[in-house]
C-alpha cells in the first residue's frame, strides 16, 4: 500500500509514548498499535483529527505517500 503512517517518529520528536496518546484520544492501545504497525486499512478522520491536536501536527506529519509503480501502471489502463 503506498501510504505509510509515520506515528512513531511524530511520538518520538513529542517525546510522547504510544499508550500516553492511546488514553487522550480513546484508542485501545492495541488499536494504535495496529495503526501504527499499518495493520489497518483506513482512519477516520475525527481519530486522525485527535491524533493531531494531542501531537500538535498536520495530517501530512503522520500519514506519507509513496508511488507504487504498479498503481501507475494501473492508472494508464483506466
Amino acid at each position: 500500500m503506498p501510504i505509510r503512517v509515520n506515528l512513531d517518529v511524530m511520538l518520538a520528536r513529542r517525546k510522547m509514548r504510544a499508550k500516553q496518546l492511546a488514553e487522550q484520544i480513546g484508542l485501545s492501545e492495541t488499536q494504535l498499535s495496529m495503526l501504527r504497525t499499518e495493520k489497518v486499512r483506513g482512519i477516520r478522520f475525527d481519530t486522525l483529527a485527535k491524533i493531531c491536536l494531542v501531537l500538535d501536527c498536520k495530517p501530512a506529519d503522520i500519514l506519507d505517500y509513496e508511488v507504487d509503480p504498479a498503481d501507475l501502471y494501473l492508472a494508464d489502463e483506466g
